[in-house]
């Protein structure tokens, strides 16, 4: 099985001055979990230089045993350096697609055309999608081949609003990822803030926040499992 993370190009976090990309544990977690679980791995990215980490989620207090093995993974990192683009991605010969999380998916992901346009060829193939914390934001833009959002009345989760005001960003995000799976259709649950939470429905997996990351990557193993060979 062959599994595709793409993961953001996004390096500023607004017109805060700060940096911002891709959160280091919703990376990690699954790409161990998929690794594991003896699934190829291949990074994809908008721009072909190394993808952007977090600052905050290489903090002290944010590690975890995903992030340590990471840190002593030479191939892995190597494979981080130098993600493919998007449009090289092959449908056909790819079984999933994952979105990790960390606040640049809200710039990159969310409005990029290759992005969109890869999701609504593996939705159209049936294939499985899965993304968590600020990775469902790839898919807003994503329809159906009716025209429809192909989030409309999926059960789902993300970021919450009331995580994003936890952490202060809530008015500096482009838009509230909560507010905008739920105007677009989407049976949004979620569970306590930072709290894990992981909702399938059909062949998409979504994860709450960086606690979810692990066992959204381990659902999508699970549905990929069930399909046949």
């Amino acid at each position: 099985m062959r599994i595709v993370m793409v993961l953001t190009s996004h390096s500023e976090l607004g017109n805060t001055g700060e940096k911002t990309g891709f959160w280091l544990e919703e990376f990690a977690a699954p790409y161990y979990a998929f690794v594991d679980a003896g699934v190829e791995v291949v990074i994809a990215a908008p721009e072909p230089s190394e993808p952007p980490v977090d600052p905050r989620s290489q903090a002290p207090e944010n590690q975890t045993e995903a992030t340590e093995r990471f840190q002593q993974d030479a191939a892995a990192q190597a494979k981080l350096a130098h993600p493919i683009p998007l449009e090289q991605v092959s449908v056909t010969d790819t079984d999933a697609l994952f979105f990790p999380g960390g606040h640049g998916p809200m710039w990159d992901l969310a409005t990029s055309d290759a992005t969109t346009q890869l999701v609504e060829a593996f939705y159209a193939q049936g294939k499985v999608i899965g993304a968590v914390c600020h990775g469902p934001a790839a898919l807003v833009n994503a329809k159906t081949p009716q025209g429809d959002s192909i989030l409309k009345g999926k059960k789902l989760t993300a970021f919450t609003n009331a995580e994003e005001r936890a952490v202060q960003l809530d008015h500096v995000v482009p838009f509230a990822l909560e507010t905008r799976l739920r105007e677009l259709g989407g049976e949004f649950s979620r569970a306590q803030t930072f709290q894990p939470h992981v909702v399938t429905d059909g062949t998409l997996v979504t994860g709450q926040n960086p606690p979810s990351s692990a066992a959204t990557a381990l659902g999508v193993v699970k549905l990929l499992n069930q399909v046949p060979a």
